[in-house]
Parts: C-alpha cells; sequence; structure tokens
C-alpha cells in the first residue's frame, strides 16, 4: 500500500515538471529575450548613438503600428508613423547631460535582420560631450513589466578605452563621468566603482585602449540567458533523467561546461561561427537523441562523452546574445567570465533541486515507466522545436 501510494506520489511530481516545460514557450530561439542594443560613440566634435530594438517588442508595445495585424513590422507600416515611433523611442531609452535630457538629431532608421530576427535601428546624433559632464543613459522600456525578460546590451567607445554593460530588471541606468581621468562612476546601475584610462573625448587615443565591464550585469544576463534557454534546460533533465551515480551526474555537468565554455568563448572572440539555424536545429536534435537513449539504451554508463559532444553545440547557442554587442577584446574576459559564471549557477542549482527527486523515483518499482513516460514528452518538444527551427 505504501509503494503504491509513494509511486502515485512520484508520478504526480514528474507530470508536476512536465507540466512545468509544457508551460514553456515554444518558439524557434527558445531564448525569449525582448532585446535591444546601444552603441555609444563619444567622438572629439560629436556623439553617435544607435540603438536597436526587435520588432516584435516595438509592436507588442506599439499596436497600432500593425495595420494589417500580420505581426510583422513593415517598412510601409514604419514611414506611415515615423515621427510618432521615432518619438516614442527616444522618449523611452534617454540620454542625460548633467541631469537634463538631451534632444538627438536624428540621423536614419533602418529594419535589418540580425540571427533570423528582425530589428529596428535608430541613428541619432547629439553635441560633443566635454570632459566634467556627467553622461547618463536611462531605459524605460517595460519598466512597469515586472516580469518583463528585456535586456539591452550597452556598448560605450571613447579615445583610449570602452565600456559594456547589460541593463535589465531593475538596473536600468548606466552613468560615465567624463574627467581627465575618465573614471566611469557606474556600469550597468548596480553602483559598482571601476577605473578607465586617463582620457577624454577629443585626446589622443592611448596606445593600447584599456576596458571596463560591468561583472555583475553580466551575472544576471548569463542567469536569465539559461533560465529562458527551455531547451537547455529540457537537454540538461533529459541527460538527469536515467539513473545513473553521483560520480556519473557530476561528470554530465563537468562535461557539459567545460564544453559549451569553449564554443561560447570561440564564438564571441569571431573564432567560431555556424549559421543559427544550424545550431538550433542541432540543439533541438540532441534533445530528441538522449530522450530516445533514455527509452532504448541498456546502459548510460559513460553519457559525460555525449554530453561534451552536444555541449560544444549548446555553447553556440549560448553565445548568440553576446555576439551581437560585439565586445572588444579587453572587455571579454570579465564578460565572458561573469555571464558563463551566471550560466552555471543556474545550472547548478537546478541540478541539486532536480537530484533528490529523480533519487526517490529511481528506487520506485515502476520508475522505468515513468521514465519512459518523461522521456516521450521530451522527445515531442525536440521534435516540435527541429522542425520549426529548420522549416520557419
Amino acid at each position: 500500500m505504501k509503494t503504491k501510494k509513494s509511486g502515485k506520489t512520484a508520478l504526480f511530481q514528474l507530470f508536476i515538471i512536465i507540466l512545468m516545460f509544457y508551460s514553456f514557450p515554444v518558439s524557434t530561439s527558445a531564448h525569449q529575450y525582448s532585446a535591444s542594443f546601444t552603441n555609444i560613440e563619444f567622438n572629439q566634435n560629436e556623439t553617435l548613438f544607435t540603438f536597436s530594438f526587435d520588432t516584435l517588442s516595438i509592436l507588442e508595445l506599439q499596436e497600432d503600428l500593425d495595420e494589417n495585424k500580420d505581426n510583422i513590422l513593415q517598412e510601409e507600416e514604419i514611414q506611415a508613423d515615423k515621427d510618432h515611433l521615432i518619438e516614442f523611442l527616444t522618449h523611452s531609452v534617454i540620454l542625460d547631460r548633467n541631469n537634463e535630457q538631451q534632444e538627438p538629431e536624428v540621423q536614419s532608421m533602418i529594419l535589418e535582420t540580425k540571427e533570423n530576427k528582425e530589428f529596428l535601428t535608430l541613428s541619432l546624433k547629439y553635441p560633443a560631450f566635454a570632459p566634467g559632464d556627467t553622461i547618463t543613459v536611462n531605459d524605460g522600456l517595460y519598466y512597469k513589466d515586472s516580469e518583463t525578460n528585456y535586456v539591452n546590451l550597452l556598448s560605450a567607445t571613447y579615445p583610449g578605452g570602452s565600456s559594456q554593460a547589460a541593463l535589465q530588471g531593475e538596473n536600468r541606468s548606466w552613468t560615465i563621468l567624463l574627467t581627465e581621468d575618465q573614471q566611469e562612476q557606474q556600469a550597468g546601475g548596480n553602483g559598482e566603482q571601476a577605473n578607465t584610462p586617463d582620457s577624454q573625448p577629443g585626446s589622443k587615443p592611448e596606445a593600447e585602449a584599456k576596458t571596463t565591464s560591468s561583472w555583475l550585469s553580466f551575472f544576471k544576463l548569463g542567469m536569465a540567458h539559461i533560465l529562458t534557454g527551455y531547451d537547455h534546460l529540457l537537454f540538461l533533465f533529459a541527460l538527469l533523467l536515467r539513473k545513473q551515480t553521483f560520480k556519473q551526474y557530476a561528470l554530465i555537468v563537468t562535461s557539459f561546461t567545460v564544453a559549451h565554455s569553449i564554443t561560447l568563448s570561440l564564438a564571441v572572440l569571431g573564432i567560431m561561427d555556424l549559421p543559427s539555424r544550424f545550431v538550433e536545429s542541432a540543439i533541438a536534435l540532441s534533445i530528441i537523441y538522449v530522450a530516445v537513449e533514455n527509452i532504448f539504451k541498456k546502459e548510460v554508463n559513460h553519457r559525460w562523452g555525449l554530453t561534451f559532444v552536444f555541449g560544444l553545440i549548446h555553447g553556440l547557442g549560448f553565445a548568440n546574445i553576446l555576439q551581437e554587442m560585439n565586445l572588444s577584446k579587453g572587455s571579454l574576459v570579465s564578460a565572458l567570465f561573469s555571464f558563463n559564471i551566471g550560466i552555471e549557477v543556474v545550472q547548478i542549482a537546478l541540478v541539486l533541486l532536480l537530484l533528490p527527486l529523480l533519487t526517490y523515483l529511481h528506487r520506485l518499482k515502476n520508475s522505468a515507466k515513468y521514465i519512459k513516460l518523461g522521456s516521450i514528452v521530451i522527445i515531442l518538444f525536440g521534435a516540435f522545436w527541429l522542425v520549426e527551427r529548420l522549416f520557419s
């Protein structure tokens, strides 16, 4: 009687996990960021400001733009309401000088495709800023939406140095104080102090440019990226579903970490670059393969090797969002390290949460049936993603 009751409890718990995955969005990228990219160039005679925002988010925030209701922002729709769209964007992402909002000169507004995703890019020009000026970028997009996964990836360059930050959550301000010391007061809105090169706009660039980046903002970005990377999470769950020793579990997690860290770094450094469609399809295929193994393979004692191979592909999937930032070489180490640590913290936390449940499940008389049921559901998810990514 007790065994039967325990079996029902385990089945219910497994059902909850499966239901969690069913509640996840199943779209092409499976990284459902509402993303924007801000690039600022502080030059001697002018300040150039480029802002790119994904068009799906624009339509979500400005529903009236989509006149034909096809959920695609067309060039005609942009031109029909151009002034309103410019006003919306320039009053949502604001550049302040000494706490005074600056009005930009609009240079251009064009549609661009980045990694199979449509972006609207707005190019603006501000006057040149002088030493002693405090420049702040405030991002108010989705600010009242506490559930948003919106992130603004900001890069700023100035003679002799650069700075990068991921603006997300409640940290939506980036501030730089232009002085002789060019000391950055805050990056990513988290109040960190960081030293930058002794230079100012208009001065001669140093021979070796130094950079700064907000490690905490990239750490949080890594955490958010894996939490919304539902295909990566499902892959990890599929790997752990079959009964294995603690040593084998540790090897799986370690090999996955090492593998995706390698290709993540190579991709962001520009050494390795594969088409997004291929990478995302291969990730879906890896999910199917592991789930099929769970059903048909008698022993899974050396799964760490398989995990390493597929982990190389998953690393390329992690890299997409950082690749768009065009991080300078000086800030790559810090940004990559922080981003990767954020991913690992979430992965380890999820594994620690899953292991007690899986250990209990494996002790049940009908555990094989539950594992097969869970694997079938995983295969269905993987097959859906595979077809969608190959043919969309």
